[in-house]
């Protein structure tokens, strides 16, 4: 098959990078492509990179006469995890070739104000991230973070900006399941404080889906000085951080900004969590107990203030 530089009419919003390495891999890979794998690969190098960036696999799906699930299988022959991994390539180019601004006011003007768009669009991006967040979702690294979890004297949750949200939610969790647990957000200055506090035998989970802030590379540095486990939380970091860490797990980031970074990290630190509750399943209800009849306690205290209010 014959693609070249100037098919695909790339926008002058995204960088040819991403684009480019999807050309070479149709290119190479052509003769290994079903008639309807071809189909989608001769869309894919034709259309505008933005409009790759903001379609759902249903969408091309039928935009190539196909199904969503032949796009997906497209993808992955041609050596993509799925649709929201070549996405973050080529956001990767847009987000280096446009101010933040600029990106906004081009998927507003992508949406549109159409509510049922709208809807449509934040749903089917949250589908295929979760889609491709269970698919490599693979058993051995999730054994050795929930072994570094179990076996952990404390867990220290990292996270930042919408990260904070998942970090916050794992380490909430935790205690209310009898374990040990803190999350951990600060940047800066201000994180000597909370490394200071790490030691032997603890565990710090971080959640970071793509941005390589100096900050990790400190806190990971300052768990293996002194003996602690790391857990990473990530989506293009497990190769920067995989020969550091005990278990990378994979969490797709958003490609596009209209769903939060956060969200397969979440279902990552619940699928954590449900784990270590299977493994003390005693401990857990136990400590469910302890906190309801806690909250049963304050709600009748609120009562009896409101009343002599």
């Amino acid at each position: 098959m014959e693609i070249s530089e100037a098919d695909g009419g790339v926008s002058g919003s995204a960088a040819p990078g991403g684009i480019t390495r999807l050309r070479a891999r149709v290119r190479d890979l052509w003769d290994g492509l079903s008639a309807s794998e071809r189909g989608v690969a001769q869309y894919l190098v034709s259309a505008p990179a933005e409009q790759i960036m903001f379609a759902s696999a249903q969408a091309l799906g039928s935009s190539t006469g196909t199904s969503n699930a032949t796009v997906v299988r497209a993808l992955q022959r041609l050596g993509y995890a799925g649709l929201p991994d070549l996405k973050r390539e080529l956001a990767a180019d847009f987000t280096a070739g446009q101010a933040p601004d600029v990106r906004l006011a081009k998927r507003i003007a992508h949406v549109g104000k159409d509510l049922a768009k709208i809807r449509d669009e934040v749903f089917d991006e949250a589908r295929e991230r979760i889609d491709q967040c269970r698919r490599l979702a693979d058993t051995e690294p999730l054994e050795r973070a929930v072994h570094a979890l179990a076996e952990a004297r404390e867990v220290f949750c990292y996270g930042v900006a919408a990260c904070e949200l998942a970090a916050r939610h794992l380490a909430r969790s935790l205690g209310r399941i009898g374990r040990r647990a803190r999350f951990v957000g600060a940047t800066g200055f201000a994180l000597a404080d909370p490394m200071l506090a790490l030691g032997q035998g603890d565990t710090v989970v971080i959640f970071q889906p793509g941005r390589q802030l100096y900050e990790l590379s400190l806190l990971v540095e300052r768990a293996r000085a002194v003996g602690a486990r790391v857990v990473f939380v990530t989506d293009e970091l497990s190769e920067a951080f995989g020969d550091r860490a005990d278990a990378v797990l994979l969490a797709p980031g958003t490609p596009t900004g209209n769903t939060n970074d956060a969200l397969t990290g979440l279902l990552m630190a619940d699928t954590l969590l449900l784990a270590l509750t299977t493994l003390d399943e005693t401990s857990a209800v136990e400590h469910s107990h302890q906190l309801n009849a806690l909250r049963e306690q304050l709600l009748a205290s609120g009562e009896q203030r409101n009343r002599r209010g």
